[in-house]
């Protein structure tokens, strides 16, 4: 019989977290040792809890999903972080895998993958929603692997799809509200990062990585 996966809830929603708790009690294989409503709540009770995967909502107040991330991983590296949000940039999720997330899904899935991304987590690996990986064109998550993409902080990976979209360094700097001089050295930067040397080899990477589609393949 498979041991139980041990969850600790974090949501400052009480209406989120009694759903997600009572989805979860009807799991035989996983059991609710926890659910508190602030990521410092989460970091005071994790070392008695003991929990093996946490749900984790990203946008909360003083504590955010990042930070709490941080303080929990200091506890338990091992601890496999779940973030959860309504919606969330997906320009985000490079950074956090960086910062050592373990999974994404939106409230707004199915109990089904819900239930899936646990287990996934659970057992090493990365979960992202499909729509979303579908959106981003990520390739080998089972694998482990993040695209190569993930070395950009997120304004340089910001740049680089705008890059790659076709705007010029003017239009990107309007849209963003930062000068021309500062695009540049975020496009230069990813350039050295990503072992590229023009907008042409940036966008044959970035076809290959499934971020844009490229018409010759």
């Amino acid at each position: 019989m498979q041991p139980d996966i041990r969850v600790l809830l974090v949501d400052d929603h009480d209406l989120v977290r009694a759903g997600i708790k009572r989805v979860l009690t009807d799991v035989p294989y996983i059991k609710v040792v926890g659910e508190v409503n602030s990521g410092e709540e989460a970091v005071r009770v994790a070392p008695e809890l003991k929990p093996e995967v946490v749900l984790l909502d990203f946008k909360m107040p003083k504590m955010d999903g990042l930070e709490t991330t941080h303080a929990l991983l200091a506890i338990d590296p091992n601890l496999k972080i779940l973030m959860v949000s309504v919606c969330l940039d997906e320009l985000l999720l490079p950074k956090l895998f960086k910062e050592g997330v373990a999974g994404y899904f939106s409230k707004n899935c199915s109990v089904e993958e819900m239930i899936k991304a646990i287990k996934v987590v659970h057992e090493g690996q990365r979960y992202i929603s499909p729509a979303l990986t579908q959106q981003l064109g990520l390739k080998s998550l089972d694998s482990g692997d993040l695209f190569i993409f993930d070395v950009l902080s997120e304004r340089e990976l910001q740049v680089v799809l705008m890059i790659v979209d076709g705007l010029t360094i003017h239009e990107i700097s309007d849209k963003l509200g930062i000068n021309r001089k500062t695009i540049n050295s975020y496009r230069s930067r990813s350039f050295q990062k990503l072992n590229v040397k023009n907008d042409v080899e940036l966008t044959l990477l970035a076809a290959r990585q499934g971020l844009i589609e490229n018409s010759n393949q």
